[in-house]
């Protein structure tokens, strides 16, 4: 009996004792309350990008340099930090700029007047690392491929005024290539929504040739290749592989292939292996990395190894090492009719030969085949000083008008290139 009162004393001892804190639930990532159609509460900076003052002019005076063929003419467009890949946004609105760092630009021509006076984050509250790839469907939804996630913005082209843009994860941090292929090398993704209303990802891979253990993996996920999606993320694939570092693509809008430029191996010298332009006219075509470096150039690593009997060559071989980027086909009136349908891409410039090549804008016409008509061509050039670049072409989108934007990611800058004929 006094055993039962002692342990009723003390349980009653132990009920007047406060409760121990419980952990106080994790709050809600940015995403998640973003997703929730709820205001992050953010209260951070929101400047604008100034777009007048001594940078401003000194990029005008060197866009003076720049050659273009007669009637055409280039300007400064924006002052954009760190511009790579460009995203016109459907209803011409606002234009959406990617970055290797972590911040996407939006620029407005508010006054219509061929020139965009205000630049600003976009998605400020939103964190995001290397969102280097920003692409549009026709219904206005943005996609935005980082490093190793994909976001969906829903009209964001009419709520960008504000820091909170409603944001969803097509593809969860982790998930676009494995945790343990993440590195600092070829992580800038590149995005289109094709003709099929699926969304395409380029994922370069991360080495200048990878070691074999490594082939099996990255046949699967895609990596070294372009997988495809629903816009929900559901029904991955691989649509293409056998591309060292694909950056830059876009559907030929007459017979819907996809065309792609991709990064070939280092190393090797200044005069090869070729860069590449391929066409990828159906899913499962393989483009013979890691056996061939760039054209026909065999790899060092894997010469004694027996390629595929299907692989694809490229329909354009480049100046070795030009770093080949951003392409599109153009489908506007503004130029003559010479361009129209032609396919506009850029070269950033090479890092690593002993006589620098590239930082131009690149043109190349078609047949009625559907097929190239020659060598790619210079259209515009002038960045490349004797190996001293005063700009490196990233990206190439075309605006309403029918006139180009070309993004430079080290000015910091996007440039307008019309024709009058004058």
């Amino acid at each position: 009996m006094k055993l039962r009162l002692k342990t009723t004393a003390a349980l009653l001892t132990m009920a007047a004792w406060p409760a121990a804190a419980q952990p106080a639930p994790p709050a809600p990532s940015a995403l998640e309350t973003l997703g929730a159609m709820h205001q992050t509460g953010s209260t951070a900076d929101w400047p604008a990008v100034p777009q007048t003052g001594q940078k401003a002019d000194q990029v005008k005076q060197n866009l003076t340099k720049i050659k273009l063929p007669p009637g055409f003419h280039i300007s400064l467009y924006a002052l954009v930090p760190d511009a790579r890949h460009i995203a016109v946004g459907p209803q011409g609105v606002a234009t959406f700029v990617g970055t290797r760092k972590s911040k996407v630009w939006v620029v407005t021509d508010r006054s219509r007047g061929g020139v965009g006076d205000d630049v600003k984050e976009f998605a400020p509250t939103l964190p995001k690392k290397i969102p280097n790839g920003v692409c549009f469907s026709k219904d206005g939804f943005l996609y935005i491929a980082e490093q190793n996630r994909v976001l969906e913005y829903a009209a964001a082209e009419f709520f960008y005024e504000s820091p909170d843009v409603v944001a969803g994860a097509v593809v969860p941090e982790g998930d676009l290539i494995p945790k343990s292929e993440e590195s600092y090398n070829h992580t800038a993704r590149v995005c289109r929504v094709g003709p099929d209303n699926k969304l395409y990802i380029q994922l370069g891979q991360p080495y200048n040739v990878p070691a074999k253990d490594k082939f099996d993996l990255y046949r699967k996920v895609g990596m070294g290749g372009i997988i495809r999606m629903d816009r929900d993320g559901k029904n991955r694939e691989v649509y293409a592989v056998g591309l060292r570092n694909p950056v830059g693509m876009d559907f030929n809008p007459k017979d819907k292939s996809l065309w792609t430029n991709d990064n070939q191996v280092d190393g090797m010298g200044d005069e090869q292996p070729p860069g590449e332009m391929d066409r990828i006219a159906n899913a499962g075509q393989d483009f013979g990395f890691p056996w061939y470096g760039g054209g026909h150039t065999r790899t060092n690593e894997y010469k004694a190894d027996t390629p595929p009997a299907n692989v694809v060559f490229p329909e354009v071989e480049q100046a070795a090492h030009a770093a080949d980027l951003g392409l599109i086909f153009y489908t506007g009136s503004m130029f003559p009719k010479k361009y129209q349908g032609a396919i506009f891409s850029t070269q950033h410039g090479s890092w690593n030969r002993t006589v620098p090549v590239g930082a131009r804008l690149m043109v190349t016409f078609l047949k009625d085949d559907g097929h190239v008509a020659g060598k790619s061509e210079p259209f515009a050039e002038g960045w490349n000083e004797n190996g001293y670049y005063l700009g490196r072409p990233v990206d190439v989108a075309q605006l309403p008008d029918g006139s180009l934007l070309v993004s430079d990611d080290l000015v910091g800058a996007l440039y307008r290139i019309s024709y009058d004929g004058k």
